[in-house]
């Protein structure tokens, strides 16, 4: 278990309403930082707010919301990257 997931936990587990900074989100939602940003501005992710002017973070319920909300998303119409046109290690054809 990592150090952030162990506070995560403890927070969890100590507190009736939990939150986590902008690491424990991305590592929690496996997303890029500015993926995430990109979302947010969408819409289509959990909104943050600041617990104090410099410290921003997102209520953990909701992102585990979002999270078992795409795990129950139908996967259509999903593009796959071509492996075959990457630049560094492509797929060999045949």
């Amino acid at each position: 278990m990592s150090p952030v997931q162990k506070f995560n936990w403890q927070v969890t587990h100590r507190l009736k309403h939990a939150y986590q900074n902008r690491t424990a989100t991305r590592h929690g939602s496996s997303c890029a930082v500015s993926t995430i940003n990109e979302m947010e501005r969408r819409g289509e992710f959990p909104r943050r707010f600041n617990l104090t002017p410099h410290c921003v973070v997102w209520d953990l319920a909701e992102v585990e919301a979002w999270i078992e909300e795409r795990k129950r998303a139908p996967r259509i119409n999903i593009s796959k990257p071509d492996v075959y046109l990457t630049k560094t290690r492509p797929v060999r054809a045949g």
